[in-house]
């Protein structure tokens, strides 16, 4: 985008002035060649009347010489004639001059005005693309473009246009995105909420209407209600979370944490899911401390959606990694499972609200498609970073946070 700042020598005021003074100059040099040329052609003009009376004056050279002296006295009678002019007189010469001088005054300005509208063409062509670029904005052609011509205040005018038709395609383009991914969370809810719903009343009726149900499987079949539960718990909760985050009520309470400590109370705590899904677990650390200032809710929140996910997605492998490694300045985790490779073109969304691989849309891993936003929300946050990596070799997603070096031990 340009400046706004215009550089006088290309201004549209000093151009204005340059050509108002070149239009003077051309003017003038106009005027002063038509003058040329009427007295080159009155000088011919007379030549021709000239040679006419040379020749009568050939015939008539002795009357002339004869009357010499009578014609010597007629001119000098004529002389004193033009020299001493009636009032009368006068005034109508005055006045053939007077006029004379309005016709001039008057083409000196039909000529000047002809020479600043050829030199100011080029203005009025470019505010007439100007105005047809607005034109056709305002119907709704956001692909239009004005061409940047010079570096004046047109250009400048010419480039916000651009822009501004980039911001209003932009938004536009996030508003149906938006729209799309509205539409997309109304389904997937709708979907997500009913499915364990359903589960819970079935199951829940089937425990009211037969009084003669085994007590094992009573009791089978309202755990089965409770875990339903629990998971409608875990969808509403992540819809609140990531609206929370996405209207920056969030707040951070930030403390000392250690992440090694962190991460073992993690990996204990998800023990059970590992072996629910029959998954052996490994934890690796390069160091025995490694401290940040964050928030420890949220840090907690965030690789407790990691894990999840590779939970989830995982199974296949057979196996989870947790690796803690650190720099002079930072400390990394890194998630990693072995299960299917996760596409490249799916890769570069993972981390957007509501997007789902495809592949996954299923009961056992279906979700709202929050954990891994929500944890890359609450990584900005603590301004760290959160990446993807799939290959045959894992699927890695890791989290890099600024160590405190006050608070390390």
């Amino acid at each position: 985008m340009k400046s706004s700042e215009v550089k006088l020598y290309k201004s549209f005021r000093f151009k204005i002035v340059l050509y108002t003074f070149l239009s003077i100059i051309y003017t003038a040099a106009t005027e002063f060649l038509l003058y040329l040329i009427f007295q080159g052609i009155k000088k011919i003009l007379i030549l021709d009347e000239y040679k006419v009376e040379s020749i009568e004056q050939n015939t008539m050279l002795y009357s002339k010489l004869s009357n010499n002296a009578i014609s010597n006295n007629m001119l000098n009678n004529s002389e004193f004639m033009n020299n001493n002019l009636t009032p009368q007189a006068e005034s109508i010469r005055r006045g053939y001059m007077g006029v004379g001088i309005c016709i001039i005054i008057l083409i000196s300005i039909t000529i000047f005005v002809l020479y600043f509208l050829l030199l100011t063409k080029k203005f009025s062509l470019y505010l007439k693309e100007i105005v047809l670029g607005i034109d056709k904005i305002a119907k709704g052609d956001l692909t239009t473009r004005i061409h940047l011509k010079d570096e004046d205040e047109f250009s400048i005018i010419g480039d916000r246009l651009n822009a501004m038709a980039d911001d209003i395609r932009l938004l536009m383009e996030n508003e149906r995105k938006n729209e799309k991914m509205k539409n997309d969370l109304i389904t997937n809810v709708a979907h997500d909420l009913r499915t364990p719903l359903t589960s819970i009343i079935g199951y829940l009726d089937i425990t009211l209407r037969d009084p003669k149900l085994e007590v094992d499987t009573r009791n089978k079949y309202i755990q089965v209600a409770f875990d339903k539960a629990l998971r409608l718990e875990k969808l509403i909760g992540d819809l609140f979370s990531f609206t929370k985050f996405s209207s920056g009520e969030m707040k951070l309470n930030l403390a000392p944490i250690d992440i090694v400590k962190l991460m073992e109370q993690m990996a204990d705590e998800f023990y059970p899911a590992f072996q629910e899904a029959d998954l052996s677990f490994e934890f690796i650390t390069e160091c025995e401390s490694a401290v940040v200032i964050a928030d420890g809710d949220l840090l907690a929140r965030a690789f407790s959606n990691l894990i999840s996910n590779a939970v989830k997605y995982g199974k296949n492998g057979k196996s989870i990694k947790i690796r803690i490694t650190q720099t002079e300045w930072d400390v990394s985790v890194l998630v990693i499972n072995y299960g299917e490779v996760i596409p490249r073109a799916d890769l570069e969304h993972v981390f957007d609200r509501f997007y789902r691989v495809e592949t996954s849309r299923n009961i056992e891993t279906g979700g709202t498609g929050l954990g891994l936003a929500i944890a890359k929300k609450a990584v900005l946050m603590h301004n760290g970073t959160i990446k993807a990596s799939s290959t045959l070799e894992g699927t890695i997603f890791e989290i890099t946070l600024k160590k405190d070096k006050i608070h390390e031990k």
